[in-house]
């Protein structure tokens, strides 16, 4: 204590004398400074802040995650009524970078240069344990959409490749329940959307509100089904709209210029352009008519296209990329890897070691790293 400190101001000795407490004293804690003790010392130390400070700071942190565009999940054996600072340290440990949606996707591929790697796999093909395990090894290696594809018994549109991993994943017992839950598995730790492959018939079945409903609470961004013809998809358009998920569209070789320009304007997320008239598999080489299709595709509509079916290899994918595609689609390669090897252990190394490769292949030249960018906050919730 300083015995020569001198008098605090009048202002202050009112100020002081006016304050009132804000909770029980603390028995512990050291007594209150007196008037004329030096504005040096230390304060008396409190046991824990007042109820209502500790509400407002949970709130404010629950307001700043959702602003930022993340989610807030309490953290493994923390207190729910965790207080003052601890509890905002807690809670920020504890925040996942939310998913964004297909069209954002796409909009911060833009603005890097990039073109979207998008692998499909089939759900169940090898276990459902490994399907989860494959899907976080696509995410993993930098792909920005990822198509997982329900087991179907007529999938008409896919080749010999995807129609025996169909086969073998209901042989094993996969059903629609357990795709869905695995998408709500691994959506709070995957950056990539993720868009759910099914045919018209399931969706029927379960009718369009409860399956949509169902599928967007469970994390899905998209839906495509290859076998809805364009003028039955209002419905489920609208029911997909209402729910946050983007009902992707299909255009071929085939389609008229004049159905192209519906289908363009009626699809959400991107478009899927078909490169072949025929079902998937692996080719040995893109038609080079292809080139032709993307720029169609784009007089119409300046939405995302995506090329599919038929690449399989770096130097395909490249291809695709110099043509202008916003996005490469590979399927029947993948499925192959993951599904035709010895052990899911190693159909899991093959998945990782071919999908490196068409991720390069899919990279545009001078494209800005993921990460580039985007400003400190950005950076901090892990969207630059």
């Amino acid at each position: 204590r300083q015995r020569n400190a001198p008098p605090l101001p009048e202002r202050q000795r009112i100020a002081l004398a006016s304050r009132l407490p804000l909770e029980p004293p603390d028995p512990t804690a050291d007594p209150p400074v007196p008037p004329g003790r030096s504005s040096h010392a230390p304060r008396p130390a409190r046991s824990s802040r007042p109820e209502r400070f500790t509400k407002m700071t949970t709130v404010h942190a629950l307001n700043a995650s959702a602003f930022a565009g993340a989610k807030v999940t309490p953290a493994r054996g923390a207190r729910s009524s965790a207080v003052g600072r601890k509890s905002v340290v807690t809670r920020a440990m504890a925040v996942k970078t939310k998913t964004l949606s297909i069209p954002k996707t796409f909009e911060e591929l833009k603005r890097r240069g990039q073109c979207a790697f998008i692998p499909f796999i089939c759900a169940g093909d090898g276990g459902i344990d490994t399907t989860e395990k494959a899907v976080r090894i696509l995410d993993e290696v930098g792909s920005d959409v990822i198509e997982l594809g329900v087991p179907y018994s007529d999938p008409l549109a896919d080749g010999p490749t995807i129609q025996a991993a169909a086969t073998r994943a209901l042989e094993a017992g996969t059903t629609l329940d357990q795709v869905i839950d695995l998408v709500a598995r691994v959506t709070p730790d995957v950056s990539a959307p993720i868009v759910l492959f099914t045919y018209y018939n399931p969706i029927y079945q379960r009718g369009f509100e409860p399956f949509v409903k169902k599928i967007a609470a469970a994390g899905a961004k998209g839906l495509l089904v290859p076998d809805i013809p364009l003028e039955e998809t209002g419905e489920l358009s609208a029911v997909c709209k209402a729910n946050g998920v983007d009902l992707v569209l299909l255009s071929t070789p085939t389609t008229p210029e004049e159905r192209m320009a519906k289908i363009a304007e009626k699809s959400n997320g991107f478009i899927y352009l078909v490169s072949v008239t025929g079902v998937t598999g692996v080719r040995s080489g893109v038609e080079s008519r292809v080139e032709g299709l993307v720029k169609s595709l784009k007089s119409v509509t300046d939405k995302p296209v995506a090329v599919g079916f038929g690449i399989s290899k770096r130097e395909q994918a490249a291809e695709v990329v110099q043509w202008g595609a916003d996005g490469v689609i590979v399927g029947s390669a993948l499925v192959k890897a993951l599904g035709e090897a010895k052990t899911p252990e190693d159909g899991l190394a093959a998945l990782k070691e071919l999908a490196v490769e068409l991720r390069e292949g899919s990279n545009r030249e001078g494209a800005k790293p993921k990460g580039s960018g985007g400003g400190f906050f950005a950076r901090l919730m892990g969207k630059a």
